[in-house]
């Protein structure tokens, strides 16, 4: 498999204000999200990046999404460095809660626009719409107002806009929030085919049967830190017994109990 990610001794700090240091108890106005992480992820993969909230994983992947800069490390995506914006983005598809779909807007008028800032042809652009749409039951839907629509049909929207230009890497943060059993399955299932064609895809998420069901290989990242990435069979092989979530608590209460110690 070819490394489509590769991300090597990864920093990042954020400056606190003093009402966010009040709610974090901490008199350091320096908090540091992600603390020397690397990993690499492969084509026909799906990598999961597993931890609580507030571990780092958002943080992680909007580095390689280019929305912010790391302070150290190297980031490379498909074999361009992340300096390079325009390329990576060209390359990726990036979901995130933070993404704000404009209310006054259509779903149909937002694919439009999107495709329009890839510079897709028109033709691809129709034919990639009805198919996405229609794969996430978007379309009787097309032409209402986001404003009016549901959270859940909210998120589907900001899916299919995030897979306008058909990338060969998939970078989801989250994914199922928001949605439905029924819903959240089709996004999985999605993404499994995705990764059948070959195509890269890394979730995060703190779900931890979303990770059994459908992740290759997972890292866990606790206070900005990987304290494990393999594949979920060597994963099991080595915490023989437990599932996941057991895996999870283990490492978490190692990570802890040795911050104490310190």
């Amino acid at each position: 498999m070819k490394e489509k990610i590769i991300i090597k001794n990864l920093y990042k700090t954020f400056k606190l204000s003093p009402k966010q240091m009040k709610i974090n108890k901490t008199n350091n106005p320096i908090i540091v999200a992600v603390n020397d992480v690397s990993f690499s992820t492969y084509s026909g993969e799906i990598f999961g990046l597993l931890g609580p909230n507030g571990a780092g994983k958002t943080t992680t992947l909007r580095c390689i999404a280019t929305l912010i800069n790391p302070d150290k490390g190297e980031i490379y995506v498909d074999g361009i460095k992340n300096t390079d914006t325009v390329n990576v983005k060209k390359r990726i598809a990036f979901l995130t809660n933070e993404l704000k779909l404009e209310e006054q807007f259509t779903p149909s008028y937002l694919f439009d626009y999107f495709a329009s800032f890839h510079g897709l042809d028109p033709k691809f652009t129709q034919e990639r719409k009805k198919e996405l749409f229609e794969r996430f039951g978007i379309t009787k839907f097309q032409e209402v107002k986001i404003g009016e629509l549901s959270t859940g049909m909210k998120q589907k929207v900001s899916i299919v806009i995030s897979l306008v230009h058909d990338p060969d890497i998939i970078i989801f943060d989250e994914p199922t929030n928001g949605l439905d059993v029924l819903t959240a399955k089709v996004v999985t299932d999605y993404l499994i085919e995705e990764k059948e064609k070959g195509k890269t895809v890394i979730i995060s998420t703190h779900i931890m049967n979303l990770v059994e069901k459908i992740c290759d290989r997972v890292g866990v990242i606790i206070d900005g830190k990987l304290v494990l990435c393999d594949t979920l069979e060597n994963i099991h092989k080595n915490y023989v017994g437990l599932d996941m979530e057991g895996i999870f608590f283990k490492l978490y209460s190692e990570v802890m109990a040795n911050e104490e110690r310190i």
